[in-house]
């Protein structure tokens, strides 16, 4: 193991609880100690040690530009020259409400926060405040960030409530919560048919990316946007992840669904902390100042996550940017990675929505939680640490997804096979 490494976490270990400050970076799932990273560029990430990995985690989805971008990186320096937060209202953050709106018509008004897990919980809030109704659903391996409504784990069967999936969560509040298994039209008709005047909201990832990358079945969002209207249930699509990652605007527009109430975050700063959630002005006017229903954040709309965001949506926004060919490489990697694998008679299924993809280890299909948890782990491991070696960067969990920028170039598409096929070898 690298001494370098280990030192590095074995200091932080000593102020961090258990060395992090987000769980999944500990590599709890795959072993080993985490790799401290000392800078990025382009599609290349850098650790302390000086070595080179070609990276398809990109933060968790923001950098859809690549690291460093010189064009966001000046923006952000500019603006910072003039002050990084003033607790009070700034052009940019008209701007950017203007943008998004432009680009997702179903936000008619939109509440900036500094993350995503903000913006879910607040449009949950909003959404019991609305209706006037407490109980709320949700599916099963989608997260929508660690507040108490949403951090739960399913019941018994798929119309029981929810027990919570961490303790400090009263169950009082877990059992207001319903998780229904993803993909399941049936499931989704029986809970709404006997629980549907008492649910205020049901928020869902329309591509899922947190059990992995699982798109959603053909009829399922459909289905679940015709009922929660015939029921007033206000339904909630988290595009933290998919937002601005096909298209300019959400994966709404291009499957033609139009939520009460959307979540963003991540590629609208640009790297910086940021979160948005927007919808119907009817809905969204019950916020205060407007209305009586209160959420605040001092850093809310922060000069310096407005500057990255805003340039970052306005290079997206140009004919320069083809998310179609995002597309293709992504299409390309994945492909040539399936032979390889079936070549060594591994089997593995490939979840792929454009430039979002997931490797599970098993022969699948996999269209929702209990069907991804068939995965082999443990293979998943030694793969993870064998494209490592190989300088290849993924997310250390089997279930997680994976991204492309465009940033990401056909060397790397070309690299980032070869070390595939060298893992594969010792696997």
């Amino acid at each position: 193991m690298n001494k370098k490494r280990t030192s590095h976490f074995s200091k932080a270990c000593k102020v961090i609880p258990g060395g992090v400050n987000s769980p999944v970076r500990a590599w709890k799932s795959v072993g080993g100690q985490p790799v401290f990273v000392s800078h990025a560029n382009g599609s290349k990430i850098y650790d302390v040690s000086g070595k080179e990995y070609i990276d398809y985690v990109l933060s968790w989805g923001p950098m859809i530009l690549g690291h460093a971008h010189s064009k966001v990186s000046k923006a952000i320096c500019n603006k910072a020259m003039k002050g990084t937060s003033f607790g009070a209202p700034t052009e940019a953050e008209t701007q950017m409400a203007e943008l998004i709106s432009e680009a997702i018509p179903s936000m008619e008004l939109i509440r900036l926060t500094s993350s995503g897990t903000e913006a879910t919980m607040t449009a949950i809030r909003l959404a019991r405040g609305y209706t006037g109704r407490s109980l709320i659903a949700k599916f099963d391996g989608c997260y929508h960030g660690h507040n108490d409504s949403l951090l739960i784990k399913a019941g018994s069967g798929v119309a029981t409530f929810g027990i919570p999936g961490s303790p400090g969560i009263p169950a009082g509040l877990a059992g207001l919560t319903l998780s229904l298994p993803y993909n399941d039209v049936d499931a989704l008709q029986k809970a709404i048919e006997t629980h549907g005047s008492r649910f205020a909201a049901i928020i869902v990832e329309p591509v899922a990316g947190n059990m992995g990358v699982v798109p959603p079945q053909k009829g399922f969002l459909n289905k679940l946007r015709k009922l929660t209207a015939k029921y007033g249930i206000i339904l909630i699509f988290d595009e933290v992840i998919t937002g601005f990652r096909f298209t300019f605007g959400g994966y709404q527009n291009l499957i033609g669904i139009k939520p009460d109430l959307t979540c963003l975050g991540k590629i609208i700063g640009g790297g910086m902390p940021v979160g948005a959630v927007g919808g119907a002005k009817k809905i969204m006017e019950r916020l205060a100042p407007m209305g009586d229903i209160y959420q605040a954040g001092t850093l809310s709309g922060n000069p310096l996550a407005m500057s990255a965001g805003l340039c970052t949506l306005n290079i997206l926004k140009t004919k320069k940017i083809s998310f179609s060919f995002s597309d293709k490489k992504t299409n390309q990697l994945c492909t040539e990675m399936e032979c390889l694998f079936a070549a060594k008679g591994i089997a593995v299924c490939i979840n792929r929505v454009q430039s979002m993809f997931t490797v599970f280890f098993q022969p699948g299909p996999v269209y929702d939680l209990k069907s991804a948890q068939k995965s082999d782990t443990a293979m998943f491991a030694r793969f993870f640490h064998g494209m490592l070696k190989n300088g290849i960067w993924l997310a250390p969990s089997q279930f997680e997804a994976g991204f492309l920028s465009f940033a990401h170039t056909q060397k790397d598409i070309d690299k980032t096979i070869d070390a595939c096929s060298k893992t594969l070898k010792n696997l």
